[in-house]
C-alpha cells in the first residue's frame, strides 16, 4: 500500500493552542484534516476552528453531541457555523436526536454564505475503548462489533453521512451500509506504537484496507519528539 495521507486526520488532543496550531504548520503539507476534540474546544474555543482554516487545512470537530434532540440540534447549527468540516453525534442519541442534527444543520448551511459545502455529520458507534464486557456491564447484550453495526444502521436511516467506528466493525459495517456511507475509524495504531487506553485497535494499512474512508491518529504522531518523522512512518 502507498502512503495516502489524505485518508489521515490528525488529533489534536491537547489543551495548548499554540501547540495544537504548531502542528498544524509542521504537518499541513502531508496533513488536510485535523481533529479537534473536548480538550482543544474546552481550552481555546470555537476560534481554533477558523485559525486551523486559515492554515489551508480542515477540521473535525469531536465533540460527540448526545442530548435531547432540541439540544443537539443547536449544538449542530452552532457547528455548521464554526467552519468545521465535519462533527459528530452520538448515535446512541437515537433516531430523532440525529435526524434533528441533520435538519438544523440544513439549515444553518442554508443561512451561512460563503461555505462551498455542508459539514459531514457523522454517528459514533461503540467508543473504541469499549468492549463485549464493558457493554455487558452497561447491560448491553450485543457484542460490541453488532452494536456498531446496529447503531451504523440507524444512523444512515436518520440520515446521517457516516459513523465512526473501530477498525474491528469497519467490513461488517461497509457490507450493511454501502460503499457511499462515510467510515471514520479512531482506535488505529503503527505497529510501533503502544495502544494507549483503546481496546479495539489495528496497524493504518489494516483500517484502510478493510475500508475505512478516513483514519485517526494523535498521540503516536502528535506525542513523538519528531511529529514529521513519526507521520513518516505510519504505514511502515
Amino acid at each position: 500500500m502507498t502512503q495516502d495521507f489524505s485518508k489521515v486526520i490528525i488529533a489534536l488532543d491537547t489543551p495548548d493552542e499554540n501547540k495544537a496550531l504548531g502542528l498544524v504548520r509542521l504537518l499541513k503539507n502531508r496533513i488536510r484534516v485535523f481533529k479537534v476534540g473536548l480538550e482543544l474546544f474546552c481550552s481555546a474555543g470555537p476560534a481554533v476552528i477558523k485559525k486551523i482554516n486559515a492554515e489551508g487545512c480542515r477540521v473535525f470537530l469531536d465533540l460527540k453531541f448526545h442530548d435531547i434532540p432540541n439540544t443537539v440540534a443547536g449544538a449542530a447549527r452552532a457547528a455548521v457555523r464554526s467552519g468545521a468540516f465535519m462533527f459528530n453525534v452520538h448515535a446512541s442519541g437515537g433516531r430523532e436526536m440525529m435526524q434533528k442534527a441533520r435538519e438544523a444543520a440544513e439549515r444553518a448551511f442554508i443561512e451561512k454564505e460563503n461555505h462551498p459545502e455542508r459539514p459531514k455529520i457523522l454517528a459514533v458507534t461503540v467508543l473504541t475503548s469499549l468492549d463485549d464486557r464493558d457493554l455487558r456491564e452497561m447491560n448491553i447484550t450485543e457484542s460490541s462489533a453488532g452494536q456498531a453495526v446496529r447503531l451504523a444502521k440507524l444512523a444512515l436511516a436518520a440520515g446521517m453521512d457516516g459513523v465512526v467506528t473501530s477498525p474491528g466493525e469497519i467490513e461488517a459495517i461497509r457490507n450493511a451500509v454501502g460503499k457511499d456511507f462515510l467510515i471514520v475509524t479512531p482506535g488505529v495504531r503503527p505497529p510501533w506504537a503502544g495502544t494507549g487506553d483503546q481496546k479495539r485497535v489495528a496497524t493504518p494499512k489494516e483500517a484502510l484496507k478493510a475500508g475505512a474512508d478516513y483514519i485517526v491518529i494523535g498521540r503516536p504522531v502528535t506525542a513523538a519528539p519528531d511529529p514529521l518523522a513519526a507521520l513518516e512512518r505510519i504505514f511502515v
